[in-house]
């Protein structure tokens, strides 16, 4: 295949461009001794952040999407040693961010001894290759960096099967605006994974393995659909953890459950959903299930890779919205994951909002929540503080996020009636002639159980 060869030259320092802005002093240099730097020396592969504002973005939305990313590329196993921010109109359609910016960043990275630089925004096939020409090292996105933390944290089958998937979309949509032909680099971040294992990545592997991977994603489907079924008959209700990566999703699992899911100060530690049975006051006992982290800019390859995992969100009666009482940015993540949620169709679930980690939060923050959230409730999964009063309120929440309806059940269907009087919610009951009417609140993964007696 031909390469997409837009005009690129080598770097120029002096270049400019008055619709440019560099902003740097607030980030950070490599090897300094301020809280502001990155580094760490620890890792090897050293890595130099690029976020842009374009359009409608604001500064301050940059800067923390550029924090967030430093955290992202940590958790790949790299080392953010500086980050620039750079203000332009509208993207560059060869390079992004200009020419003048190519050149100065490539300053940085001989200075610096910089092997990778990670653009928080998502590049072209031919963005990406224009840049490497001029910087001379690895120029990846975002995506790229995420994916490669999935590949990494991905131990079941299914979760391995979805993050090649994803993977493999990623590179495909980047095939179909370049004639670009990737092959595989040696080592470093968006190198590991069972999707980066090829040589050869045209349109027409990529096609050929992505839709076996489909079919193998479709028999897991299947078998979580007949699960979810078992479930139906059993009358089980469902509640799905939900969050913002990183919130302690996976603590709160294990403080209810006793569970021993994996937790750890990461992002997306957790790939594979985990349900557990929780025992709920009178006896009534229901399924929770923790399911993986949401983030700003989640790919959407990966929300349709993971679109079985995710139907365990899909198919809940409720959602345990957990939050980090002490993130920076508690509001932003709180609407980047009802985004998410309305993108996946579980925007309707009914919805317990949690805010976790109070133990080490600021208490005029959390005085702040508590006004801003009156129906919140306010927990530390590790200490345990405030699980009790979570316990209580999960099951008025899974009957108040019911679906009601009415049902007319003849006398002769007794046992059905018993049925009704154990396991749903009875709202109203009027003898009638022939039957009793009943005026039920039923969960809404529940609504169909009692179709045939339903009243019109």
């Amino acid at each position: 295949m031909q390469q997409d060869t837009s005009k690129t030259q080598e770097p120029n320092p002096k270049a400019t461009s008055t619709a440019e802005q560099t902003h740097r002093g607030a980030f950070g240099e490599y090897g300094s001794d301020s809280n502001q730097g990155f580094i760490e020396r620890g890792f090897s592969e050293k890595i130099l952040l690029v976020g842009v504002t374009v359009a409608n973005s604001s500064f301050s939305e940059v800067i923390n999407s550029l924090e967030e990313l430093a955290s992202l590329v940590k958790t790949a196993g790299a080392n953010p040693v500086d980050k620039i921010l750079i203000k332009r109109d509208v993207p560059h359609p060869g390079t992004y961010i200009g020419k003048g910016k190519v050149a100065e960043i490539y300053e940085i990275c001989e200075r610096l001894d910089i092997d990778t630089v990670v653009f928080d925004n998502d590049l072209t096939a031919s963005q990406q290759v224009n840049l490497e020409k001029v910087i001379k090292r690895s120029a990846i996105d975002r995506t790229t960096v995420i994916l490669d933390i999935f590949a990494q944290n991905a131990s079941s089958q299914e979760g391995r099967v979805q993050v090649e998937l994803a993977q493999l979309k990623h590179r495909a949509a980047k095939l179909r605006r370049s004639n670009v032909t990737y092959s595989q680099q040696a080592g470093g971040i968006g190198s590991r994974g069972p999707g980066e294992t090829r040589l050869e990545t045209d349109r027409r592997v990529i096609l050929r393995r992505t839709s076996q991977l489909e079919k193998e994603l479709k028999a897991i489907s299947k078998r979580r659909n007949n699960q979810a079924k078992r479930r139906l008959i059993s009358n089980i209700l469902n509640v799905a953890l939900v969050g913002y990566t990183n919130v302690g999703k996976s603590s709160l699992l294990n403080r209810l459950t006793g569970a021993e899911v994996l937790s750890k100060n990461s992002l997306f530690s957790t790939l594979d959903a985990t349900t557990r049975k929780l025992e709920l006051s009178g006896g009534q006992t229901c399924l929770i299930t923790d399911t993986v982290g949401f983030i700003r800019k989640l790919p959407h390859t990966l929300i349709e890779a993971f679109a079985s995992t995710l139907s365990g969100v899909t198919e809940a009666d409720l959602l345990i919205h957990v939050i980090d009482t002490t993130a920076s940015d508690v509001y932003s993540q709180i609407t980047e994951v009802n985004a998410v949620l309305q993108k996946i169709g579980a925007d309707e679930i009914p919805q317990l909002l949690v805010f976790n980690k109070v133990d080490v939060a600021d208490n005029a923050e959390i005085d702040a929540l508590k006004l801003e959230y009156p129906s919140a409730i306010f927990i530390s999964a590790e200490a345990g503080y405030g699980i009790d009063e979570l316990l209580t309120e999960i099951p008025i929440q899974l009957v108040n996020g019911g679906v009601e309806e009415a049902l007319f059940i003849p006398y002769e269907k007794g046992a059905v009636m018993a049925d009704i009087h154990r396991s749903v919610q009875v709202l109203e009951r009027e003898p009638k002639d022939d039957g009793v009417l009943y005026t039920v609140k039923l969960p809404r993964s529940d609504s169909g159980r009692f179709i045939e007696y339903r009243k019109s």
